[in-house]
């Protein structure tokens, strides 16, 4: 497991879809993960340090984790299968240090380790398809062509994954609409 950090979160206008951005700490490497608006803007006010009037999700399932008297000790994007990621929140509680994996989409567990300080980690596996990403949002089958000609998804794919190559998380600000 390789320890990453939130460098970005931007709208993808192609997509369609917000997309939050996680660099390890060490090589640079950006993973993109596309996520939904909900989830985007609960991963913004804590990346700007602003609260809603009303409880979020991630402020209820840290005020729960806080009550059962456990802690958030981190949270594992562990793997990435036809281009959905899963994650596990791993918690500690009770004076035997019992160790507790809750299943939890990405998009969850980064807010609720932004709000309770835990370490986010990428398994070797997800960090490695950083490299394979293919574009995970692609228009409805229903809707109109451009007149673009298509390109396939090969094609789709190595042009992310050059875009990627050259990212530097620097060039992302905090919070795009």
């Amino acid at each position: 497991m390789i320890e990453a950090k939130v460098t970005g979160l931007q709208y993808d206008e192609k997509a369609k879809s917000h997309v939050v951005f996680l660099s390890d700490v060490e090589g640079g490497k950006v993973l993109p993960i596309w996520i939904g608006p909900a989830e985007a803007s609960a991963i913004g006010m804590e990346l700007l340090g602003k609260k809603f009037q009303r409880p979020l999700t991630h402020d209820l399932m840290a005020t729960i984790v806080k009550g059962l008297r456990a802690t958030v000790t981190k949270v594992m994007i562990s793997d990435l299968r036809e281009n959905t990621f899963y994650a596990n929140i791993v918690l500690e509680r009770g004076k035997d240090h019992e160790i507790v994996n809750v299943d939890a989409r990405p998009s969850d567990g980064i807010a609720l380790a932004l709000k309770t300080g835990a370490p986010i980690y990428l398994s070797d596996k997800v960090l490695e398809s950083a490299k394979e990403v293919k574009v995970a949002k692609q228009r409805p089958k229903d809707e109109k062509s451009t007149g673009e000609e298509e390109k396939t998804e090969e094609q789709r794919a190595e042009e992310l994954r050059k875009f990627l190559e050259d990212l530097d998380p620097g060039d992302f600000g905090k919070l795009s609409p």
